[in-house]
């Protein structure tokens, strides 16, 4: 029988890769554009090694990257949902209802209509697209950094992640392609849903026999070896994806190289808002603290590793929604750093609601 992690808490403090990812993007960045122009050869390649619109390589790489982070779910932790259900309502509310929308209308406002002319004109539709993928797949992993930054409740962060996780099966696919629908950009369902079985369905399914499995032989310390393993597993998969993508998008930027600083306008937006929504709504709950503060930070961050191999199906290594969800993973820990700062920083002024 599994035995049930109450929480899985990780260090108190990032380590090095998670405290250095920005650097380590920005490195991937320049690295990618230079391997590409000096030798394309192989990543013609590896860009020609799809099936179904899936490329194979990439495929891995992503596999490496969420595999490690749905091992840290324990869904046992949806069953005590209740026990915080105001902050569960405000972060589902959030995650759900708000930021895959506040996302999209941001797209539109700042993409098709205040940078528009700054933009190459046949991927302004691309980059809200991935904008939107990005929006809508709510952080898994990292919102446990985020929750013991912030002296969340690490029982709340759990059964948040793992309810997060049982909604995003059915639920990304649908407001993905609601929202490219609004947006007027043509929803390759097959593609969409192929992606979500993928790189949902499967990882989950294979991430949890191998959480029961090591839960079963050697208990929470088998299970806490393991993730201490796979860490930088999945984040130099991560920065492999980046090189690879960015040896694609190198002339792109080049040739427009405000593209990443306007797709992030959008971005920090809405991670400040809906963080801010987040933890104001849970004060007017009355929810305790540790609860707001998890509740602000998975509010507002995102599962950018689903995002980028969604992106990458969907539209290719050289479209704008990919570049558009690689922005995302550029600006996520110095943004939510700072939210950290916030959210701790007030927390008298939130005890006196």
């Amino acid at each position: 029988m599994e035995q049930t992690i109450a929480a899985p808490r990780p260090a108190a403090a990032l380590g090095i890769f998670e405290r250095y990812l920005t650097l380590w993007v920005a490195l991937c960045i320049v690295a990618g554009i230079a391997l590409g122009a000096i030798t394309p050869g192989p990543f013609r390649l590896l860009g020609g090694l799809s099936i179904a619109n899936v490329n194979i390589p990439v495929a891995v790489l992503i596999w490496l990257m969420i595999v490690p982070m749905l091992l840290r779910v324990d869904f046992g932790a949806i069953g005590t949902v209740a026990r915080h259900w105001r902050g569960i309502a405000v972060t589902v509310g959030i995650n759900w209802l708000v930021k895959p929308f506040s996302m999209a209308f941001l797209g539109w406002l700042f993409i098709r209509g205040v940078f528009h002319s700054y933009l190459p004109a046949d991927q302004i539709d691309s980059y809200i697209a991935g904008l939107i993928l990005l929006a809508a797949a709510p952080c898994t992993a990292m919102v446990f950094v985020w929750s013991n930054l912030s002296d969340g409740d690490p029982n709340f962060t759990l059964s948040q992640v793992a309810l997060n996780d049982a909604i995003m099966i059915v639920a990304f696919a649908p407001i993905v392609g609601l929202l490219l629908g609004l947006s007027a950009i043509t929803v390759p369902w097959n593609t969409l849903f192929l992606s979500v079985v993928l790189y949902i369905v499967i990882p989950l399914i294979a991430a949890q026999i191998w959480r029961k499995a090591l839960l079963t032989n050697g208990g929470e310390d088998a299970l806490a070896g393991v993730l201490r393993g796979l860490g930088p597993v999945s984040l130099v998969a991560l920065l492999v994806t980046l090189v690879l993508l960015f040896g694609f998008q190198g002339e792109q930027i080049l040739a427009q190289p405000l593209v990443i600083l306007i797709l992030a306008v959008p971005i920090i937006i809405q991670v400040y808002l809906n963080a801010g929504l987040a933890y104001w709504l849970n004060r007017a709950c009355g929810s305790a603290h540790n609860v707001a503060a998890p509740s602000a930070l998975i509010g507002a961050s995102n599962f950018f590793e689903l995002a980028v191999a969604v992106a990458i199906s969907l539209f290719g290594f050289h479209s704008g929604a990919a570049l558009a969800t690689v922005v995302g993973v550029l600006v996520e820990v110095p943004v939510m750093l700072s939210v950290v700062r916030i959210v701790m920083a007030t927390r008298g002024w939130y005890a006196r609601a």
